[in-house]
């Protein structure tokens, strides 16, 4: 479980099989380190990691402004998933936060780990950031963040959901 001002926020159906995944921050993203997220990523036809890699290579986002961050998440070890958190380059307000580049081994999802890490850049960007915005086509990560407080946006644009930071329900 993990509390967010007051909200606790449960794994899903009894928490994950393999026991929590621990959340660190990446400083570097060699890409051997990533290579199996890479891998299966590519494999489930998702090109998430790749961009991830992409733009860290060539330094377009490295997590290094004020407030921003990388997030791993690793059970006994093995890096299994990855979440990142931007100033919302779309925004054009600087207390927009971007929630970036989840993903999670195919192995792994189903465990909590997702969530486990969205918990994490929702801590993180409190102080810093007023809302959290995110784009996503993908139906589960839709219900996960949505299980988290985040609103869908019903008109196109630059994000399909926002979390107001203020104002998170339980």
């Amino acid at each position: 479980m993990t509390e967010l001002g007051g909200c606790v926020h449960r794994p899903p159906r009894g928490g994950i099989a393999s026991g929590p995944a621990t959340i660190e921050t990446l400083r570097d993203l060699p890409p051997e380190r990533v290579r199996d997220l890479l891998a299966d990523s590519e494999a489930a036809g998702s090109r998430i990691v790749r961009r991830l890699v992409d733009e860290w290579a060539d330094q377009t986002n490295r997590f290094d402004r004020p407030g921003e961050a990388l997030f791993a998440a690793r059970v006994a070890g093995r890096l299994v998933g990855v979440c990142g958190l931007n100033v919302d380059p779309y925004a054009g307000a600087p207390r927009a936060g971007r929630v970036r580049h989840l993903y999670v081994l195919t192995s792994f999802r189903g465990r909590g780990v997702g969530r486990q890490l969205v918990a994490h850049v929702i801590d993180s960007a409190g102080g810093r950031f007023d809302t959290l915005r995110l784009r996503t086509n993908n139906e589960a990560a839709a219900r996960l963040y949505a299980a988290m407080g985040f609103r869908p946006r019903t008109e196109s644009g630059e994000f399909t959901h926002v979390l107001e930071l203020g104002r998170r329900p339980c």
